[in-house]
């Protein structure tokens, strides 16, 4: 499959209402530490907003709710992609986005077949904590390699100054967090980014 450039990360249906509307195609919703019922309702919302207006919605480690609300498509990190259903998932006609950050765990992604790899962080992030150190440019170039035909998403640090040498690298999708969500105008943002990334979508 082909994956729109720009990738924002987010963390309620209220950010899928805000940035949706701007244009935005690929959205990860991506909720933690709170009741199922409660992320259940969140991932109804957005599936709801993304489907009025044509953008894809990725359901972040919640695939039981993702089959449940009928979505297509859900990302899971290494230790959820261990745990996981994945017979369950396919059977639900459910994509499958991985996260990766070493070699070993880029085979185990590339096992199960998925519709894009992740690898990150890129750069330095103070999205959370990360026992990984930055994969920088090169790594990028090299994954890109590696994973072939498969979609490459790059995340970790990665702003609207920096993202053309990412996109350069061989990444066909960055997914932005803190560069949109903690900017002092994040709708203004996302504008920017979708304007930055248009020449990477053909």
């Amino acid at each position: 499959m082909k994956l729109d450039p720009f990738y924002p990360l987010v963390d309620s249906s209220d950010w899928v209402a805000r940035l949706v509307p701007l244009g935005v195609k690929l959205v990860q919703l991506r909720i933690k530490d709170r009741p199922r019922p409660e992320i259940r309702a969140e991932i109804a919302r957005s599936s709801d907003v993304c489907a009025r207006l044509g953008c894809q919605l990725v359901v972040n480690d919640y695939w039981e709710e993702a089959i449940a609300e009928g979505c297509d498509f859900v990302h899971l990190g290494q230790e959820d992609l261990a745990e996981a259903d994945l017979k369950a998932i396919r059977c639900a006609g459910l994509r499958l986005g991985v996260s990766t950050h070493d070699g070993d765990e880029l085979e185990r992604a590339l096992s199960v077949d998925p519709e894009y790899i992740a690898l990150g962080p890129v750069f330095p992030t103070g999205s959370k904590e990360l026992s990984w150190q930055p994969q920088g440019l090169e790594r990028i170039a090299g994954w890109r390699r590696q994973t072939g035909n498969i979609p490459l998403v790059a995340i970790g640090g990665i702003t609207l100054e920096t993202c053309s040498d990412v996109y350069r690298s061989g990444a066909n999708s960055i997914a932005v967090i803190g560069d949109v969500l903690r900017h002092d105008k994040p709708e203004q943002r996302a504008r920017d980014w979708l304007a930055t990334s248009a020449p990477w979508r053909s």
